[in-house]
């Protein structure tokens, strides 16, 4: 496989920079083996069957971009410049990995200021990242961060605007409960409070896992050649809960539909070879590309990806090459809007494909 069959041309007004509100009035294209419609939506009560279980990721993003005041103390007295840091991984003893710009400014032993409540020390630097030890760690880091950060919009969003206030609610989920990611699972940013319960009320099951999403979600793929590709590794937990909810949902013949990429590479790397699930906790660097045979993946909820991305070979193992591209080419004439703002799709392979109810 070549990265070149993972292309296509996406008109840039298509590019979502917003969301829409409702979260549920978004649109959605069903794919539902061959069979292609367009709803949105707040109509997936009727397209899920009674049964069906979502599977919902639960990590929630923290406000890791800082702008800060590099310091630096020399012969000829406090040396002082800019810095902008994004927050990438935590360490285990409670430092964290971080992007810097510019990097190459950055020595061991500076400091930096980021707010009256919110200083660090770099302790190492390498070639692509840094490491920040913060004066603050728990809940006060936390509160810190809160008030000097801002939401890390992936690069596409980023380059045309700011990030804001509204982004602090809009590029977080309903159900965001465990902080760690510095991206959002994006196809759960279309559920709000009444979709969920309407989900329910149409005797539509859910289950929460928790995938830390990484900065490693926004790298492009540089190797042509498709398997050279290496992905970074992202911390994920499934409960011992979760594992049986899931199971019990399998035995009774329901389809276990997870919402976004992230809750699908999570319950994928934890699945036994017959799709079994037990509690898990650790790092997965899964990367799913056409020829994967999914163990417990039936249907997938997600939005529509970039160019050449490794969340399109993912939906492409889940539906084919010529399914997708189908799928894709249908969006792009319909004018559906693209990317972690934009609108989503319901995938259902053929092997899963069947009526659903009008």
């Amino acid at each position: 496989m070549r990265l070149s069959d993972f292309d296509f041309d996406l008109p840039e007004h298509l590019i979502a920079t917003r969301p829409v509100h409702p979260r549920p009035a978004a649109r959605l294209l069903v794919a539902d083996g061959d069979a292609l419609a367009d709803r949105h939506v707040r109509d997936l009560p009727s397209l899920l069957r009674p049964g069906d279980r979502l599977v919902l990721n639960n990590t929630r993003v923290i406000p890791g971009q800082l702008s800060g005041r590099r310091l630096r103390e020399c012969a000829e007295g406090m040396i002082e410049a800019g810095v902008d840091v994004t927050l990438i991984a935590p360490l285990p003893d409670g430092a964290w990995r971080v992007l810097a710009r510019p990097l190459r400014k950055l020595r061991e032993g500076d400091r930096v200021v980021f707010s009256d409540r919110l200083l660090a020390r770099v302790t190492d630097r390498g070639a692509e990242d840094a490491v920040l030890h913060f004066d603050r760690a728990g809940p006060e880091f936390d509160a810190a961060l809160a008030e000097a950060g801002r939401m890390p919009l992936p690069p596409y969003i980023a380059a045309r605007r700011p990030a804001d206030a509204q982004d602090m609610q809009d590029y977080q989920t309903v159900f965001a409960r465990h902080a760690g990611a510095v991206a959002a699972p994006t196809a759960s940013l279309h559920f709000d409070a009444e979709l969920l319960a309407a989900l329910r009320a149409r005797g539509v099951a859910m289950t929460e896992v928790t995938l830390h999403v990484g900065a490693g979600t926004f790298l492009p793929v540089k190797s042509d050649d498709v398997t050279a590709h290496r992905m970074h590794a992202e911390w994920g937990r499934i409960s011992a809960d979760a594992a049986d909810q899931i199971n019990a949902t399998r035995a009774a013949g329901g389809r276990i539909i997870p919402v976004g990429t992230t809750a699908l590479r999570l319950i994928e790397s934890a699945a036994a070879a017959d799709g079994t699930l037990s509690a898990w906790t650790g790092e997965t660097d899964i990367f799913i590309t056409p020829g994967y045979r999914f163990r417990v993946t039936d249907a997938l909820m997600t939005n529509f990806h970039l160019p050449k991305s490794t969340l399109l070979m993912l939906v492409s193992a889940l539906m084919g090459r010529d399914r997708i591209r189908r799928v894709y080419d249908h969006a792009i004439e319909s004018g559906y809007r693209f990317f972690s703002y934009g609108d989503a799709s319901l995938l259902i392979p053929p092997e899963s494909a069947s009526e659903t109810d009008p």
